[in-house]
């Protein structure tokens, strides 16, 4: 049996796997298919009997079922390990235990551009929301990006498939949020631009799968009805 408490270490990029034992580190072979040999993450008692110092970062929780695995994210205070894993590399090895894996995916940030968009009044435009995490609440536009996407491409594109709305963003720097939000570790980075914009609601083309209305709020009433973390923050910059 896998065991259920074990160490994530990672230094630039590099991971360290060990086998069933504790012996490592191990590297991941791509495209493997047998699981002959399970590469896994050590437990702290395996780590110190390695003799590698680190500093734990944050605890992640993993459920497969009905077995829950912690996960300790650390940094070993070590020289940079060039003989341990790539983490990319974990995915492509059916050998990895899967906590492992799971781990590693969790810990990319998601990545959200959004968009402030003012009128010459100083009020926001905000849009009630038809699906996902925040249904039925009140939201700037925007959403995930695409892989190959700047954030200030990301913004623009989401807002034109939302609302129909064209925009051109003010020559500013974005507001920038990170936050993890519960125990299963994973990260979301939020970059909200800004934009002005003055028309009427009658140009819009509302794609009503995703946004049911859209209304302008002042600064004080939109950061009252704001329900996104990242949003709140954006709005406390106007």
């Amino acid at each position: 049996m896998q065991p259920t408490e074990v160490v994530h270490l990672e230094h630039d990029g590099k991971v360290l796997l060990v086998d069933q034992n504790g012996h490592g580190p191990l590297i991941p072979i791509a495209g493997r298919t047998s699981a002959d040999q399970v590469l896994r993450f050590p437990t702290p008692a395996e780590v110190d009997a390695l003799g590698i110092e680190w500093k734990k970062i944050r605890e992640t929780r993993i459920v497969f079922g009905t077995m829950v695995h912690c996960v300790l994210k650390g940094y070993p205070k070590i020289e940079w390990p060039k003989h341990w894993a790539w983490k990319d590399a974990l995915i492509a090895d059916n050998s990895v235990d899967p906590v492992a894996r799971e781990a590693i995916y969790r810990s990319l940030h998601r990545l959200v551009s959004k968009v402030m968009i003012c009128n010459d009044a100083g009020e926001v435009l905000m849009g009630k929301v038809e699906r996902g995490h925040f249904h039925g609440f009140w939201t700037l536009p925007g959403g995930y990006m695409d892989h190959d996407e700047h954030p200030s491409t990301g913004c623009v594109r989401e807002t034109f498939e939302e609302l129909g709305l064209s925009l051109i963003l003010e020559n500013s720097e974005p507001v920038v949020t990170q936050k993890i939000f519960t125990d299963e570790g994973i990260s979301f980075v939020s970059f909200t631009y800004r934009s002005k914009w003055n028309g009427n609601f009658d140009e819009l083309r509302l794609q009503t799968e995703e946004i049911s209305e859209v209304k302008w709020f002042s600064p004080k009433d939109a950061i009252e009805a704001a329900v996104s973390h990242f949003d709140s923050e954006a709005l406390r910059t106007l």
